[in-house]
């Protein structure tokens, strides 16, 4: 057959493909996105870029004002704050990302086999997912905080353990609705495990979903570590980060006001950038939406 230049084919597009074509004309998403990297990489370069160590004191200086030197001034005890901004900034991402994880792999594994199962096994694991959402959240984790003590790694644990509940009820509404579908009834009569349909089949195909909350749960964590770290029951000195270093400034804002704004920009913004992120993924992967 002969094929002319005017002929057109249209090529097809899978569902990944069409959101990341979405998710590029979403200008805001793609600003937060490039945000967050750039951030990122100032974090985790820090130790390259600053001619200054986070721990390195001047007390001669003391606290100063944003200067040719001290691109952000310094705090009370002559440390750069641009550079203990940065250091603080890693263990916030840290945060975020661990704890993020953590209830990453709790949540979905809960309302998988929650979903899967349905009856009074999802009747069970439902209910305990409400009698937990019951429970002040901040009091249960000061309380694990000051029980086990103020330790960076149960941090992390101890927030994603609060974190998965919304998780657990999002994968568990995709399960219902996926697992009446042909394909997972396939499955079925090809006599595949209940494990294996799950995590080969349904995990797989609500992932979606998760990617959109992942990027909604991450400043929350971060936020929720700030808050914790600025009680006093987070990260402890001469470690630092962005919840510690607002709390520290808070002592002093009257007299050294850039001790405060500076570390609260860099969470507003981090935060920002989070969350438009995760406003744009979830528009790219709505199936609802029409194709351009």
């Amino acid at each position: 057959m002969n094929i002319t230049t005017s002929e057109v084919y249209e090529r097809g597009t899978s569902l990944w493909q069409d959101a990341w074509i979405r998710l590029r004309k979403n200008k805001m998403a793609v600003a937060g996105g490039i945000t967050l990297i750039v951030i990122t990489l100032l974090c985790v370069l820090v130790p390259f870029l600053s001619p200054y160590d986070y721990e390195q004191q001047d007390l001669l200086l003391g606290a100063s004002a944003p200067s040719t030197q001290h691109w952000l001034g310094t705090d009370v005890f002559g440390r750069d704050l641009l550079t203990r901004i940065l250091f603080g900034g890693r263990i916030s991402l840290l945060v975020g990302v661990i704890a993020t994880s953590v209830a990453l792999i709790i949540g979905v594994t809960w309302g998988a086999i929650a979903g899967y199962a349905g009856g009074r096994v999802d009747a069970f694991m439902m209910r305990f997912v409400d009698i937990v959402y019951a429970l002040p959240f901040m009091i249960f984790v000061v309380l694990l905080m000051v029980i086990f003590g103020r330790n960076l790694f149960l941090l992390f644990l101890v927030i994603g353990a609060v974190e998965w509940l919304t998780m657990a009820r999002i994968v568990r509404s995709q399960v219902q609705s996926l697992k009446q579908l042909e394909f997972i009834e396939a499955a079925i009569s090809l006599g595949l495990s209940s494990w294996t349909i799950i995590r080969r089949h349904l995990i797989p195909n609500a992932i979606g979903p998760v990617i959109v909350y992942t990027t909604l749960t991450i400043p929350s964590v971060m936020l929720l570590e700030a808050f914790i770290s600025f009680l006093g029951l987070g990260i402890q000195p001469p470690q630092s980060s962005w919840g510690s270093l607002i709390a520290d400034g808070v002592e002093t804002m009257e007299e050294f006001p850039w001790l405060l704004i500076f570390p609260g920009l860099a969470l507003s913004v981090t935060l920002f950038a989070l969350n438009f992120l995760g406003d744009g993924l979830r528009d790219a992967l709505d199936v609802r939406g029409a194709k351009d």
